[in-house]
């Protein structure tokens, strides 16, 4: 099965990024031929700064590739690297209804958070269906959340094939049963809109300083404590074994535990479960023409199957171009 999947470059990587999306798609990329991009076009929508554009790129990759992604196995490329995904948004864009746009809830969020309502947002799901439809992949693994942009490309990609004929694939949303619950370290979903994150790649110190500043309730030590209803659990518990989460299930329940103790064994398994990561991190950080190498690899590679879906394209549509 071929799978699409992308990574924005809006900021630094954390924990909610990890188990909600790299960490599954890592997984994939063992079993399926995978395609994985640094969707950089699409951060244009939020982040304006261009050091930190090229920054934050850089580090989506030396993340897969720390965290066990084999560039060999799966094709990791910039989004950028394949100019042809620009071109085929416009062509999506001649036949995506104003109808369809206007009910997508992200725009929605995404105003209601405070950016500004350009064109780029409201058409974000149009340069997403090319970004899919493109590689003609089976399936795309999304959130429950995250379901509508996979309909939506369903939707033009509908349109599009029954105005032109049979061009593209009907790309499947991949929705595991069992989906994280990251939360931050204020108990919101983990998201550097609301800035509780904790950083997979950042500085021993700050990050053991943000476990340890997880807010939690008031119980006294010596009261027994619901770990359902505890953030610090929440993420323990997706780091520890299963005899580990009964171990600390039963210590919450019996009382006579405090939180510290729970957040200095979080900082344990965090350290224990992304430190070898953490160094190969630091090592592609030395070596970044590595790290570029295999992303214009992963271009050439992805842009070859881009192109070939382009001429199918341009023909159904009558676009005519010159040979070169």
């Amino acid at each position: 099965m071929r799978i699409l999947s992308g990574i924005q470059p809006s900021g630094r990587l954390h924990l909610g990024n990890y188990f909600g999306a790299m960490k599954p798609q890592i997984e994939l990329h063992h079993e399926h031929d995978c395609f994985y991009f640094v969707a950089n076009y699409h951060a244009l929508t939020s982040l304006t700064d261009g050091d930190a554009m090229r920054e934050y790129s850089l580090e989506v990759a030396m993340a897969f590739l720390s965290l066990g992604l084999d560039p060999q196995k799966a094709i990791l490329f910039r989004q950028s690297d394949v100019p042809e995904v620009t071109e085929l948004a416009w062509i999506l864009s001649c036949i995506t209804p104003m109808g369809l746009l206007e009910r997508c809830v992200s725009f929605k969020d995404k105003i209601e958070r405070g950016l500004s309502p350009n064109h780029g947002l409201f058409a974000y799901p149009v340069l997403q269906a090319a970004d899919i439809l493109i590689y003609r992949p089976h399936g795309v693994p999304v959130g429950q959340d995250q379901k509508q942009h996979v309909e939506v490309t369903q939707d033009i990609q509908g349109k599009f094939n029954h105005r032109y004929g049979e061009v593209f694939v009907r790309p499947e949303p991949l929705i595991r049963e069992e989906v994280a619950v990251v939360p931050g370290v204020d108990g919101q979903k983990m998201s550097k809109s609301y800035d509780n994150t904790i950083e997979l790649f950042g500085k021993e110190k700050q990050v053991r300083k943000r476990i340890m500043s997880m807010v939690t309730d008031s119980t006294p030590v010596e009261d027994p404590k619901d770990p359902a209803k505890c953030n610090v659990f929440a993420l323990l518990k997706l780091f520890a074994d299963a005899d580990e989460r009964c171990q600390w299930e039963d210590r919450y329940r019996s009382g006579g535990m405090g939180y510290g103790e729970a957040k200095k064994r979080l900082f344990e398994l965090f350290m224990e479960h992304l430190g070898p990561a953490r160094q190969r991190y630091e090592q592609l950080t030395a070596n970044p023409d590595e790290v570029e190498a295999i992303l214009a690899d992963g271009g050439r590679r992805a842009r070859a199957v881009a192109q070939a879906t382009m001429e199918d394209v341009r023909k159904a549509c009558g676009i005519i171009t010159a040979r070169t």
